[in-house]
């Protein structure tokens, strides 16, 4: 039995009509609502009854999950799946799956900074010989067979720099940018580099690859502004700028998880934006990043997502999810390229429902086209 069997069709009414609510904001021609993405992943197995561990070590059943509990949910009509550490078995790090998390590092490959000059980048042909681009064109192929009309291919820089600081270990990698600044833009350059080139790859086999990259480990809990521009923004736009070049694109996310309360402002003049641009920022603080201020600064530029809280999403209050909903909305529904409404990351394992369809119902209650 295939995983496809294990689901019932998807309703190509709905679908048509959540397409028409996704390509709202970039071609300008409002429909029906707000969008909602809460970053579902793992809990799309979990709520069909499979486990956080079925889900990355099955890409298939795991991004079927996604499209199957997305249609429940009446959220997005295009299906995703990945995991922080893309890229890094390539570059020679293991990788172990565990029953509660994404795959993990078993620990650093590199001790010392002079190591850092030894690394190589492999070649798009490489990539095609290890295990995440063959994982990717697998998992994207059963999509467009079996889920034809949800088939994006994406490919993830996702977080360069906390990514490339694994080669290392995290410690290591913070002191070093203050201390080895050279062995530090190594690793990150090495796996920027890598992760442009399963770009490159997946473009070859799709004809397209929406770029994922993300500013994680670089925010304001740890680095200054600078060293967050330095290190993150300046590579961010390596990736896009290299990977776009190499054929890839052109849609892309900004994902900008953790605590961005001042180093936001870095990006705005660093990044590209593409017409089909989405940016997201997580936290100010420890409070949700406020759309107001996500429209200031990037409405003109770029689809803004705005972000509920992810703690609230297993707090069994969904009024309060509801009202933190709404105020986001309400706050940046009016952004010039539109607005979507997120959770601050992935929404976690076990949200409960009652919170995500409170997450639909603030969208559907003042964030429904022409009536406002």
């Amino acid at each position: 039995m295939g995983y496809e069997e294990l689901f019932p069709g998807m309703d190509m009414k709905w679908h048509a009509n959540a397409t028409k609510r996704f390509a709202t904001p970039f071609v300008d021609v409002p429909h029906d609502r707000i969008d909602v993405d809460p970053i579902i992943l793992s809990h799309a197995a979990v709520a069909c009854g499979y486990t956080i561990r079925d889900f990355y070590e099955k890409p298939e059943l795991g991004i079927h999950c996604v499209g199957y509990i997305s249609h429940l949910y009446d959220l997005l009509p295009v299906t995703h799946w990945f995991y922080s550490l893309p890229w890094c078995r390539e570059l020679g790090l293991t990788l172990q799956y565990k029953d509660t998390l994404p795959p993990i590092s078993t620990g650093p490959i590199i001790s010392e900074p002079g190591q850092t000059d030894n690394l190589r980048v492999p070649d798009v042909n490489e990539l095609m010989k290890g295990h995440t681009l063959p994982e990717f064109i697998r998992m994207y192929e059963y999509v467009a067979k079996n889920l034809p009309m949800t088939l994006v291919p994406i490919s993830y820089g996702f977080d360069l720099v906390g990514a490339a600081a694994e080669l290392c270990g995290v410690e290591n990698f913070i002191m070093w940018t203050f201390t080895e600044p050279k062995a530090a833009h190594n690793l990150v350059k090495t796996y920027t580099d890598t992760s442009v080139n399963g770009a490159i790859g997946l473009a070859n086999k799709f004809g397209m690859a929406m770029l994922i990259v993300g500013s994680v480990l670089a925010n304001n809990d740890i680095f200054s502004d600078e060293t967050v521009k330095e290190y993150s923004a300046e590579y961010m736009k390596r990736y896009v700028d290299k990977a776009f070049r190499g054929g890839a694109g052109p849609q892309l996310f900004y994902h900008l998880c953790g605590n961005h309360q001042t180093d936001y402002k870095v990006f705005k003049d660093t990044l590209f934006w593409s017409p089909f641009t989405v940016i997201h920022i997580g936290y100010s603080g420890r409070d949700s990043f406020p759309s107001a201020l996500l429209e200031q600064e990037y409405g003109n530029r770029a689809t803004i997502m705005g972000s509920v809280d992810t703690k609230l999403m297993i707090n069994p209050n969904p009024k309060v999810v509801y009202e933190q909903s709404k105020a986001q909305i309400l706050a940046g529904r009016d952004s010039p390229k539109g607005y979507i409404l997120g959770t601050s990351c992935e929404t976690p394992p076990y949200t409960l429902p009652g919170n995500l369809l409170a997450m639909v119902k603030a969208a559907r209650d003042v964030g429904t086209y022409g009536t406002w």
